[in-house]
């Protein structure tokens, strides 16, 4: 089959969606945060519910939010003050889902430098994810407590909606489930209303290219391994 221009534009902007560690300090416009946003709300949600609530954060905002998070996850007897309100893994992992777990991991670390031994310097690059790695737009995503399974499954979409609008845009994000850990902190700080739960962060802005962690493509299975046809 011979795609049409369209359908190569989509593709290209799914594919080249990578979960970037390293940006530059290249601000990115107002203008292409809200246009991304506007764009990723078509996604579908059930009986139209859009149960989305967005916290866009820049300048000192950001830099307020990461300081106060790195602050519990430099300090053991305070970070183990904090846990997750919703389990994001499986309590017990199985293979393939385990092996892909620390072949990702352990890829990355390599190129970093960092081997098993080196927990200081892990800690350190976890805790990049609190800094939005060096991002200049910081993004914190909640959604109402009363929403169940399903509007959960609608938010993934809209997720992916972003990140690939902003493909799009020549920007690059990474989704961040690492600040669920300290969602107390970041309801004080953003004054989030109690109803409202930490859902994933997000980094966004231009990939640092020179950067060795940028340079991690993950793998994918691919579709015949996941996939049953019946006719």
């Amino acid at each position: 089959m011979i795609q049409t221009n369209e359908q190569k534009i989509v593709d290209a902007a799914i594919t080249s969606r990578r979960s970037i560690r390293a940006y530059l300090p290249t601000q990115v416009a107002r203008e292409d945060i809200e246009s991304i946003l506007d764009v990723a709300s078509r996604a579908p949600s059930g009986t139209n519910t859009q149960p989305w609530k967005v916290y866009v954060l820049t300048g000192e905002a950001k830099n307020r939010l990461s300081s106060e998070v790195l602050r519990a996850h430099n300090d053991p007897a305070l970070a183990k003050q904090h846990a997750e309100e919703y389990s994001y893994y499986p309590r017990e992992w199985v293979a393939p889902y385990i092996d892909r777990r620390r072949k990702v991991g352990w890829d990355l670390y390599a190129l970093l430098g960092l081997t098993r031994e080196n927990k200081t310097g892990m800690h350190a690059q976890h805790g990049r994810n609190y800094l939005f790695f060096d991002a200049p737009v910081g993004i914190i995503f909640t959604i109402d407590r009363i929403m169940e399974q399903g509007s959960w499954l609608d938010y993934g979409m809209f997720l992916q909606n972003i990140m690939v609008a902003a493909r799009a845009r020549g920007l690059d994000t990474c989704p961040q489930a690492a600040f669920t850990q300290f969602h107390k902190i970041i309801g004080e700080v953003l004054q989030l209303p109690s109803n409202e739960m930490v859902v994933c962060g997000m980094s966004l802005g231009y990939a640092d290219m020179s950067r060795v962690e940028n340079t991690l493509v993950t793998e994918r299975a691919p579709s015949s391994e996941f996939t049953k046809y019946f006719d």
